[in-house]
């Protein structure tokens, strides 16, 4: 029998999927038309060359589609938090595409630049969750108990918006790979708050599926629309936050294992570039573009670390069940 929670979550799901479906199919032709193209960068894999002008900043229509989703299904001052966030980190992600545009190139914000607007909007949402009686307890996966971090909750929660909404800015750099293994992580948040009873995390995560899945439609190989910084921060923003308010933070690093290998490649990357003069410790980094120039094909990279994905969240499932 179909009860109104159960209504509620489809159309939390279905929503989100009609509406981001219609929107990235009317900003195609728009962002063609106004030259919103994405330029490629010369250092990168040379068959990433033929991509350059396809319309970018298609995280609008997947922000909007959450933003509805996660109203249908729950409307409440946690929820209220969550849209935010995810609003000022796409904020801050549509500002980097802009300055793309405007210039021409690769190169929006600075590191700088983007860091102080994260750490900035990260303050908002933990000063929120401290003012709440426990406010600053984080769930422990496996061990299944609640530990209290105290004065370090704050530099917790700025630390954990930070790293996840740069750990899948990251991992959008092929066609499908960041849309298909969010989507994965989404749906297991949305199982995860079916079985504890978390309105934010089960509508939060239903509505960033359904979002995503549509926009998959366009995103695959050979993708006629990328999300951009718009769409990558946003999602780690909304991810983090719904994470937050419901004490589950600890769940994203093995549900998105894939955003924290994607991460640390790069910084290892970096740091052994600078330690041994110029070597490389990976062929190219992110992690993604290394299997890529080993010769492996751009649609099996997706699909590996889609799979991968799917193992860490069944993971996921039985640490917080």
């Amino acid at each position: 029998m179909l009860t109104m929670n159960n209504l509620s979550l489809i159309l939390a799901f279905a929503i989100p999927f009609i509406v981001t479906c219609a929107l990235t199919a009317v900003l195609i032709p728009f962002f063609h038309k106004k030259q919103f193209g994405q330029y490629i960068r010369e250092e990168g894999p040379k068959g990433h060359l033929k991509k350059a002008g396809t319309p970018t900043m298609g995280g609008v229509a997947i922000v909007i589609g959450i933003l509805i989703g996660i109203l249908i299904g729950e409307r409440s001052v946690d929820s209220l938090f969550v849209i935010l966030t995810m609003l000022a980190f796409a904020a801050i992600g549509f500002l980097d595409d802009f300055e793309k545009i405007a210039k021409k190139n690769n190169l929006g914000l600075t590191a700088k630049q983007k860091i102080v607007l994260q750490v900035i909007f990260s303050l908002a949402i933990g000063i929120y969750m401290m003012q709440r009686e426990g406010g600053e307890e984080i769930f422990i996966p496996f061990a299944k108990v609640f530990l209290s971090l105290g004065v370090l909750y704050l530099p917790f929660v700025i630390f954990t918006e930070v790293a996840m909404s740069n750990a899948v800015n990251l991992t959008d750099g092929l066609d499908g790979l960041a849309s298909g293994v969010t989507l994965i992580v989404a749906v297991t948040l949305s199982l995860v708050g079916w079985h504890r009873d978390e309105g934010v995390l089960l509508y939060t995560g239903a509505s960033i599926a359904g979002a995503l899945l549509a926009f998959l439609v366009f995103n695959h190989y050979p993708a006629r629309i990328f999300m951009g910084d718009t769409g990558s921060m946003a999602l780690g923003g909304v991810l983090s936050a719904a994470a937050i308010v419901t004490k589950t933070e600890l769940l994203l690093p093995i549900c998105g294992l894939i955003y924290v290998i994607e991460a640390l490649s790069v910084i290892i990357q970096v740091v052994y570039f600078r330690r041994t003069g110029g070597k490389r410790f990976f062929r190219m980094a992110p992690i993604h573009h290394h299997f890529e120039e080993g010769g492996m094909k751009e649609t099996k990279v997706v699909l590996l670390f889609m799979i991968f994905t799917l193992v860490c969240c069944a993971i996921t499932y039985l640490a917080a069940k």
